[in-house]
């Protein structure tokens, strides 16, 4: 069996880039295709494409889109590494940042003046996403130059605007109603913020995890720690944001999970913030979890918005292990659209190969639990 794709970096994740019609010639449910060619489950993810990461195991489905006013229609999937699992409840805002490049390079959407736009509609949560490309003379530059926090090397810029974000995979904002709620876990109670906004995000409060505010540097290590809590906080997440029906049945990749605190007086970001992703610590920052807590601060009375003080801010400055990220929000024709900037490129152009039947999944994973 032959596959072609693409090899793409959006922001700061890698995602295989695949189109729609080229999977359904497989005729093999995605759920049990896609895993197989990542190499899960096995933790190396030696005998796929898969980066053995959380970051580097994901995949865009994509396609040219019929519906009026929109250019192409993707979905988005984050593939388990030592599961052999495909999580689709979620979008992920930077491997949302290779649609719009891979439209124009596919000759999908033609460049225009300085700047084209192309309109995306991620099929995982409904979100409208115009996408801005700078295209000079109109084409993409020879040598792409733009670069951004948690990525060495530069890429093309791609700016992301969320519309109307707010409650696209639970139907609210505040999924249970309320700007803060109290959860328990391991005996103790803890205050949380649930927002809906870009992706679900449950958000603690660094202080209350005995982390030092003042030090972000030490965050690591004292969440690394405290996992298994963390977890078990977002799980019963899920269930008040109506994600599960059950905190054993909530999704790995949703609700998202956000550690934020106050930064330090002479700082350059409004707020401190570390992300989980797949139960580990982000490298850098989801950026559908930028435009939850970018919502979340223009919010009255959540954790982020007393953590600012401004509900009417423009711009958000949010301090991740990469760097500052900077995300935007205004009003356009009606709608409030929540933006930040991203980079992407191609890495390769590729077919990749699956020699043998699929349905041994289950002697895959006995056989790498022995390693």
């Amino acid at each position: 069996m032959k596959i072609e794709s693409e090899w793409m970096r959006g922001g700061t994740s890698k995602c295989w880039v695949f189109e729609t019609e080229h999977l359904n010639e497989t005729q093999t449910s995605l759920d049990e295709l896609l895993p197989r060619l990542f190499g899960s489950p096995d933790r190396r993810q030696i005998d796929g494409v898969g980066g053995a990461t959380s970051t580097t195991s994901k995949a865009i489905i994509l396609h040219r889109s019929t519906q009026p006013g929109i250019d192409v229609e993707f979905t988005f999937a984050q593939v388990g590494i030592e599961e052999a699992t495909v999580d689709w409840g979620s979008n992920c805002g930077n491997c949302s940042a290779v649609v719009g490049l891979y439209a124009i390079e596919k000759g999908w959407v033609l460049p225009h003046a300085e700047t084209t736009r192309i309109t995306t509609r991620n099929t995982n949560t409904g979100q409208i996403i115009v996408q801005r490309v700078p295209t000079p003379g109109g084409a993409l530059p020879i040598v792409p130059e733009a670069n951004m926090p948690g990525v060495a090397f530069p890429g093309y810029k791609v700016g992301l605007g969320f519309q109307n974000p707010a409650g696209m995979t639970t139907g609210s904002l505040l999924p249970s109603g309320a700007a803060n709620d109290v959860l328990t876990a391991d005996g103790t109670n803890w205050t949380v913020s649930m927002v809906d906004a870009g992706a679900p995000v449950v958000i603690v409060r660094a202080e209350d995890l005995g982390l030092d505010v003042a030090r972000y540097d030490t965050w690591v290590g004292g969440v690394e720690l405290q996992l298994d809590t963390l977890d078990k906080i977002r799980r019963q997440a899920a269930v008040l944001m109506g994600l599960a029906a059950t905190a054993a049945e909530a999704a790995r990749a949703i609700p998202k999970l956000a550690i934020v605190g106050a930064p330090a007086a002479d700082s350059d970001a409004d707020v401190n913030v570390m992300m989980l992703s797949m139960g580990r610590p982000h490298p850098a920052l989801a950026i559908t979890g930028s435009i939850a807590l970018t919502l979340a601060t223009r919010t009255p009375n959540t954790i982020l918005s007393n953590i600012t003080g401004d509900t009417a801010r423009s711009t958000l400055r949010l301090r991740t292990p990469a760097g500052v990220i900077e995300t935007w929000s205004a009003e356009h024709d009606g709608s409030l659209v929540v933006g930040v900037d991203r980079t992407a490129r191609t890495i390769a152009s590729t077919t990749i190969y699956l020699p043998e039947a699929l349905g041994s999944v289950a002697e895959a994973s006995l056989a790498s639990a022995s390693y």
